[in-house]
């Protein structure tokens, strides 16, 4: 075969091989560009919004607010969240306000008296609040609700509880964490392997508003994330 046979070959083969080539990259890219969206989509459907690692507490049914109002005094008062989550200030009426920190709080009411008071200066004091608390249910000898006293983990939680029964799985124990106002973290523990060992490290501290389930021997495998309306499904709440 002749130098010049071996161009025209070489040329021919690039020109049947290259456009293919340039296809299937532009295919990849195509495929790698459909999962990456529908990744997107999946999380933006499907991930949680976390709340903040230390969130200010907001106000419940029941809560008792002290308003003060340095420069008028007249307007000072004491009141308490409806079970509507509102509250009835004076010369104002009502106010939904449940769910609010206190710093948002102090803007509503800034707001809610403008056009009463010039720029109103206003502090307010929580009286009563609802105490921290942590809730267990399921296979333990007295399941219920507790005060929050100190730092607890989930083992000394359990303990708290009566301890956990014969029918217990001890090695699946969750842990209920409120993520946000609309899902609620579950995390696994297997207090049976930490109990073993005598390793408590993966022991874990519990904040306040956690609840610890514990299933029988036989129970079904949750995901990390489920939404909180449906934890009431997955896990009979104990009456607090």
């Amino acid at each position: 075969m002749t130098y010049h046979n071996l161009i025209r070959i070489s040329v021919i083969a690039l020109i049947w091989v290259l456009p293919n080539t340039l296809r299937a990259q532009e295919q990849a890219v195509n495929v790698d560009a459909h999962f990456e969206a529908a990744s997107v989509s999946k999380g933006a459907t499907e991930t949680p919004t976390l709340k903040l690692r230390n969130p200010r507490y907001q106000l419940c049914k029941g809560d008792v607010v002290e308003l003060n109002f340095p420069i008028t005094p007249e307007f000072n008062q004491t009141l308490t969240v409806q079970p509507d989550g509102f509250i009835a200030l004076r010369d104002v009426g009502d106010l939904h306000v449940e769910g609010q920190t206190i710093p948002e709080l102090t803007q509503t009411l800034r707001n809610a008296y403008k056009d009463i008071l010039h720029d109103p200066a206003i502090s307010i004091v929580l009286k009563e609040f609802e105490k921290p608390y942590f809730i267990v249910g399921g296979q333990v000898g007295k399941p219920g609700k507790y005060d929050l006293r100190g730092d607890t983990t989930v083992v000394q939680a359990l303990e708290i509880a009566g301890g956990m029964t014969e029918a217990s799985k001890h090695s699946s124990v969750y842990l209920f964490r409120r993520v946000s106002n609309d899902w609620t973290e579950t995390t696994k523990l297997d207090v049976k392997k930490m109990m073993h060992s005598g390793d408590l490290a993966e022991d874990l501290h519990l904040r306040p508003g956690d609840m610890v389930y514990v299933p029988k021997n036989t129970f079904s495998k949750l995901s990390r994330f489920i939404p909180t309306p449906n934890v009431g499904t997955f896990i009979p709440l104990p009456t607090p």
